[in-house]
């Protein structure tokens, strides 16, 4: 009994690392990205882009997001970067969940392995849904529209004194932030969401979701949402995959909800939303998209795609993705390994003074 518990605790922790190893990178080159963002881009300069609540900031958030290769954990620390730097909350949103559902290489690979009907409607609604989620972010949100004290900074924080500072003491502070303030902050949910997911992934065999997903008649699009919008899926990664599901006889709608809750929701990310924005914010972010992406898969396998028939060719599937993965940067194992320790050391820091005390109190209590 000991031993099987031993056997299942190993299978999490290196299912939870193995995820972790696949986001490491990106979160780590988030925290440079958003620290520089947050002291080198003055607040007033972003609110004028993105610090209200116009359609066309939400807009401009969304193709940002677009055009950036980085996973729904990688996308954490940029957009409550954006948020804490002067941001409105629904430019925040479009752009969190634009970034990981659509980039240059996840559009390449669903034109060249989905076929064109799927990867039209793939690509309009990886616009439309951030569009969407951001607008009802903006017209729902409360005191969380902004950051707090985001209204009275008209300058950055360091120049609140009147002390001058040059390019490359902002450059600094910005890298402090985004490491010391922002980066222990989200390590912390984003360790704590890698073990849950953990247990997902180590507890549910594939056998059993690619079964649920490549039949339809077995489970409704609803539990394939709440299922994406639970695992951590990389749009670029699972695209191969759920290709197979369609090419094997699944609904093209499926394909089109798995994707876009799989890859712009994940247990860390909506941890990280709600302990750093708030719950409301969460809500509108989880319930608009997976509510969304069940329309959209509804309408396309009854309106758009009734009759669809599996696109597959063995040559253009080589070239296609031959020519994604020069689209694609992948970090060399040993700098994901780095990039891994960084992070969870950065968690361990934030996680340390709730363990302390614990420790502390249970050596009292004997």
């Amino acid at each position: 009994m000991i031993f099987d518990i031993f056997e299942i605790l190993k299978k999490v922790i290196l299912a939870a690392f193995e995820i972790l190893n696949g986001a490491s990178f990106w979160l780590v080159l988030s925290f440079v990205l958003a620290g520089v963002l947050h002291n080198i881009l003055s607040p007033s300069r972003l609110q004028r882009m993105l610090g209200n609540r116009s359609i066309s900031s939400i807009a401009k958030a969304t193709l940002s997001g677009m055009l950036l290769p980085v996973c729904s954990c990688g996308v954490i620390p940029l957009g409550i970067g954006l948020y804490y730097s002067g941001a409105y909350l629904g430019p925040t949103l479009a752009f969190m969940t634009a970034t990981p559902i659509i980039n240059p290489a996840a559009i390449v690979l669903a034109y060249g392995l989905l076929g064109p009907q799927i990867a039209t409607v793939y690509l309009i609604t990886g616009f439309v849904a951030p569009v969407l989620i951001g607008s009802i972010g903006n017209l729902l949100a409360g005191r969380e529209i902004h950051a707090p004290g985001i209204e009275s900074r008209g300058e950055f924080v360091e120049l609140e004194s009147g002390e001058e500072t040059g390019f490359g003491r902002k450059l600094r502070l910005g890298l402090l932030w985004g490491f010391w303030d922002l980066g222990v902050t989200v390590s912390k949910y984003v360790v704590i969401g890698m073990l849950v997911a953990g247990v997902i992934t180590a507890l549910v065999p594939p056998a059993f979701i690619q079964q649920y997903l490549g039949n339809p008649g077995l489970i409704s699009l609803a539990g394939i949402a709440v299922l994406g919008a639970i695992m951590y899926v990389c749009a670029v990664g699972h695209i191969p995959f759920i290709a197979a599901l369609v090419a094997s006889g699944a609904a093209p709608g499926i394909a089109i909800t798995f994707l876009m809750t799989g890859a712009a929701t994940n247990l860390p990310e909506l941890f990280s939303i709600y302990k750093m924005i708030g719950k409301r914010a969460v809500a509108i972010y989880s319930m608009t998209l997976i509510s969304a992406s069940l329309l959209v898969g509804y309408f396309t396998n009854k309106l758009l795609l009734p009759g669809f028939i599996p696109f597959f060719d063995l040559d253009k599937t080589r070239q296609t993705v031959s020519f994604a993965n020069k689209l694609i940067y992948s970090a060399p194992e040993s700098l994901q390994y780095l990039c891994s320790a960084v992070v969870l050391c950065l968690g361990f820091y934030s996680l340390w003074p709730g363990i302390a005390r614990y420790l502390a109190k249970e050596r009292s209590a004997q």
